[in-house]
């Protein structure tokens, strides 16, 4: 399991770690979540959702390096770590065929910081089996449309619901 932090380089004049997400990073990722605009909550939650509760976030934070698996991007901020990132797989349709999420602090997106975080998440999975990663989005999410183009992902329908669709990337 990959352990080590890496500072990768500047943005917007601060040093943007990536790391592995960890058990203990829970209050973190609420307050990510909670400074989220309704708009980036909207389009990463598909729906309303305010804050999560304790035992999603833990859930969240507690992965398992196969089946799960999340990477953070964090800047120093008061003398302590804040989370503006995350990046992450978890339960798909099989074992190898794993379901993806990204969402970017609303003051660091269209910097870059997406593709920073999944190129270690793709590394990641592939190192660990993963054949094929999946999202899950709005059909007017331009953002992740244009990450999925960056990326090479294929773009299908939903069939369940025709507001949304489905991005895959094949490993």
């Amino acid at each position: 399991m990959l352990t080590t932090k890496t500072a990768v380089p500047k943005f917007a004049e601060q040093v943007v770690t990536v790391r592995p997400i960890l058990a203990s990073d829970s209050a973190m990722e609420s307050e990510f979540i909670r400074n989220l605009s309704d708009e980036t909550k909207h389009y990463r939650f598909l729906g309303g959702v305010r804050e999560l509760p304790p035992e999603e976030l833990k859930q969240l934070c507690e992965v398992d390096g196969s089946h799960s698996m999340a990477f953070v991007a964090t800047v120093p901020s008061n003398g302590r770590e804040t989370e503006i990132g995350v990046c992450r797989y978890g339960e798909g349709s099989k074992d190898d065929v794993l379901e993806m999420a990204i969402t970017i602090a609303d003051a660091w997106q269209h910097k870059g910081l997406a593709q920073l975080l999944l190129k270690p998440l793709i590394a990641f999975a592939r190192d660990h089996g993963v054949k094929q990663l999946y999202s899950v989005e709005f059909a007017d999410n331009a953002a992740m449309r244009q990450l999925a183009s960056d990326f090479g992902m294929s773009t299908r329908n939903d069939p369940d619901d025709a507001e949304q669709v489905i991005y895959s990337l094949t490993l």
